[in-house]
């Protein structure tokens, strides 16, 4: 009676129940379902590995496209490579697993990189729109301000931020008590999935994610408007070569559009709007789709890339 009303009993309770692996129901309960999206995901895996990596070799073994505007679009492709790796193959996995289980540890791991890498690739999206913003309003001065030094620095600062970020949501994440259910209605360990297993205080994890919401998502993406508003403003002064100036911002914009869109639609709705069958689904744009549609709609809009990918076959 004593120990319980100064909280030792509930305390033990609660550590001795504390899990050890959570259960990814994944996409579909189905097998015959599980099957079929197997396939399909391991296609948009195979495609995504191969045409990230023939844009790198591209960028790297044309010396025409070793400028900044390259620099960042391999950089994003290799990013894209270890983001989907990090979810992908585990989610394969599952699909032909009856037990669809993975370890406190291994969630953790999965967590961490999922969350830096998709951290990752919203600051190197809005650097990539400051790139088209100097390329096309100062283009006098862009190779002074875009030199390879300005551009390796972007990119560190875009991995380093999003890395100490999610040090911190991942130590202050898998630092809370799980005691109850375990299973997580997604195909990987995603944050707001794991704080509704909690059964313990969420607050101190709900305002790191406050704080954070903004250098991740909102910082970025002012960044990408006021990138393209003076984009579109100098382009429409433009009287000849109007469209072929455009046509090298509108990929990034497809890119933009679907990444950044699902990706705020999942971390930034009110609780009450949110249902974990639509979270799964949206989910698998940003993680799935958007690393297999870079190299895609890149070099499909850009002639040096489609060139230096041929070469590269043919070589």
């Amino acid at each position: 009676m004593y120990l319980s009303q100064f909280g030792v009993i509930d305390i033990y309770t609660q550590n001795q129940s504390t899990v050890t692996e959570f259960i990814l129901l994944g996409l579909s309960a189905d097998p015959f379902i599980q099957v079929v999206l197997f396939h399909i995901f391991l296609v948009v895996y195979m495609t995504t590995l191969t045409g990230n990596l023939l844009l790198i070799l591209a960028v790297r073994a044309d010396k025409r496209l070793h400028t900044s505007m390259y620099f960042f679009l391999s950089s994003l492709s290799f990013l894209d490579i270890c983001y989907t790796s990090s979810i992908v193959p585990k989610m394969l996995v599952n699909f032909l697993s009856s037990k669809k289980s993975i370890s406190f540890t291994g969630c953790a791991v999965q967590f961490f990189f999922s969350l830096s890498l998709g951290s990752t690739e919203c600051m190197l999206l809005a650097f990539m729109a400051y790139d088209r913003y100097v390329a096309i309003c100062i283009p006098l001065r862009y190779n002074m301000i875009m030199n390879t030094m300005a551009s390796f620095w972007m990119i560190s600062i875009s991995w380093l931020s999003a890395c100490i970020i999610s040090s911190i949501d991942t130590y202050l994440t898998f630092r809370l008590i799980y005691c109850g259910p375990n299973k997580i209605n997604h195909f990987f360990c995603e944050l707001p999935l794991l704080l509704r297993l909690s059964c313990s205080d969420i607050s101190t994890v709900n305002i790191i994610k406050l704080v954070s919401m903004p250098i991740v998502l909102f910082i970025p993406l002012s960044l990408i408007l006021i990138s393209y508003i003076q984009i579109i403003t100098a382009v429409m002064t433009i009287h000849l070569g109007k469209s072929k100036a455009f046509s090298t911002c509108i990929s990034h914009l497809v890119v933009v559009v679907i990444f950044y869109g699902t990706a705020m639609f999942m971390y930034t709705r009110p609780e009450h709007l949110v249902t974990e069958d639509t979270d799964k689904r949206v989910s698998v744009f940003y993680t799935v789709i958007t690393p297999m549609l870079n190299p895609l709609i890149y070099s499909l809009r850009n002639k040096d890339v489609q060139k230096a990918m041929r070469q590269l076959i043919r070589a």
